[in-house]
């Protein structure tokens, strides 16, 4: 109870903070989209619409877990037509008080509209002020997923805390013309792609995310930039997997290069995609995403965001790594096995995915990684620092080590042998680690 009560005054203190400078001068709301927050911030998209029986401990397990890394907020993706929409919000707000974690709602227009402005525009008035509500600029940030046209100015104009508003759109040119009350725009693209939902050979550019840092330049708006390790999925809907193999670390490092003024983590708990860093739970609802996701964790990507978004925050070009740590991941058959039992074809894109290992060294000082794949084995030398390194795949036990020296410093049997046979194809990655 009393941490709590220490949780919570902490949290009113920091919204007072928030709320002062947007109150300081009359019209400080018109003010908002020339003035960025000067400090950077790190968010993670959350589907809402699979945590139907979460609890309030399990809001706040999440959060504390992010919280570990330097997530500053969760982006609650939320439809329109579930009916634990309502109370699974009230929960995650209330955890974020709990805990002094924040969180925004992102509201999916693949299930809202442009006629549901008066809903909206209730659960911003709910929420904008709430101690568990981010505040970005003095004002409550609200996110979509798509939902390009919806207009926030009858929005802004009915609720009695100020709002800012950073959709996501699809096309660069529009976050620069448009006249529908947006502070922003979130780029959806964080994974190599002409646009929409095709597929390129990689590596990751920032082409996308150049058009829409010079387009919002223009008029002064903010950019919320897209990270994902990861995308593949396999529904009879869609089925599909990006070029994303190096993405891991590739995309932080652009992060850094960019400097954004927000990023948002692509995802939390998107199993169905994929792209999930936390933690894989019974918790939620499966929509038969656990066919590729359950005994597939994720978490030790979180290793490799923790250093990158510290250096973000302190607007460093690069990472500072403080102890040796081997982060590991790869799918579990090469590309071209046939899987027996499977009725859906083969995702898309598989032709251009490679058969290999990949390893993200976080060293102090230089060693030697040594892989063994199957019966392939190779070794490289690496410097200190964030480095990833790419290994040929083989079927059978996986084994990593890292040697200094002469000696072995970390290492060990990867958690999953690599298979030539399946009954369902999957492009999802086990991803391991092995901390010193």
């Amino acid at each position: 109870m009393m941490k709590q009560i220490f949780y919570r005054c902490l949290a009113a203190i920091a919204l007072v903070a928030d709320i002062l400078p947007a109150l300081s001068l009359p019209g400080a709301v018109d003010h908002l989209v020339t003035r960025q927050d000067s400090n950077k911030y790190v968010t993670a998209h959350f589907m809402v619409g699979i945590v139907e029986n979460y609890t309030l401990d399990d809001w706040i397990h999440d959060m504390e877990l992010a919280q570990e890394i330097g997530i500053d907020a969760f982006a609650l993706n939320c439809a329109s037509i579930d009916k634990y929409t309502d109370p699974q919000l009230a929960l995650a707000y209330e955890a974020a008080e709990i805990t002094s974690f924040k969180v925004f709602i992102s509201f999916d227009f693949v299930y809202w509209s442009n006629g549901d402005t008066q809903r909206i525009t209730s659960i911003m008035q709910t929420y904008a002020s709430h101690p568990g509500q981010f505040q970005y600029n003095g004002a409550a940030l609200v996110s979509t997923f798509v939902g390009d046209s919806f207009n926030w100015t009858p929005v802004k104009n009915a609720v009695n805390h100020p709002i800012f508003a950073v959709p996501n759109l699809q096309d660069p040119n529009w976050a620069g013309s448009a006249n529908t009350g947006i502070d922003g725009a979130f780029s959806w693209y964080a994974w190599p792609t002409d646009g929409g939902n095709s597929i390129i050979q990689g590596p990751m550019t920032t082409i996308w995310d150049d058009r829409f840092r010079s387009n919002l330049a223009k008029v002064g708006k903010a950019y919320m930039a897209p990270y994902s390790p990861w995308f593949s999925t396999h529904f009879n809907t869609k089925n599909w997997v990006f070029i994303c193999e190096d993405l891991p670390h590739l995309r932080w490092q652009q992060m850094l290069e960019m400097q954004p003024e927000l990023i948002e983590i692509v995802s939390w708990n998107d199993y169905g995609e994929s792209h999930y860093i936390g933690p894989y739970t019974e918790a939620h609802s499966d929509d038969g995403s656990a066919q590729w996701s359950r005994d597939f964790p994720h978490d030790a990507w979180r290793l490799i965001a923790k250093p990158y978004i510290a250096a973000y925050k302190a607007g460093e070009s690069q990472p500072t790594v403080e102890s040796d740590q081997l982060v590991y991941w790869y799918r579990p058959t090469p590309k071209d096995t046939q899987c027996t039992k499977d009725p859906l074809g083969k995702p898309n894109g598989v032709n251009l995915l490679s058969d290999s290992i990949f390893v993200t060294t976080l060293l102090t000082e230089p060693a030697t990684l040594i892989v063994t794949s199957g019966d392939k084995e190779e070794s490289v030398d690496v410097d200190a620092g964030i480095v990833t390194s790419t290994f040929p795949m083989g079927v059978g036990a996986q084994r990593f080590r890292v040697e200094r020296d002469g000696e072995e410093i970390l290492g060990g049997d990867g958690g999953l042998d690599v298979q030539d046979h399946c009954d369902y194809w999957n492009y999802n990655v086990y991803v391991g680690s092995f901390e010193r």
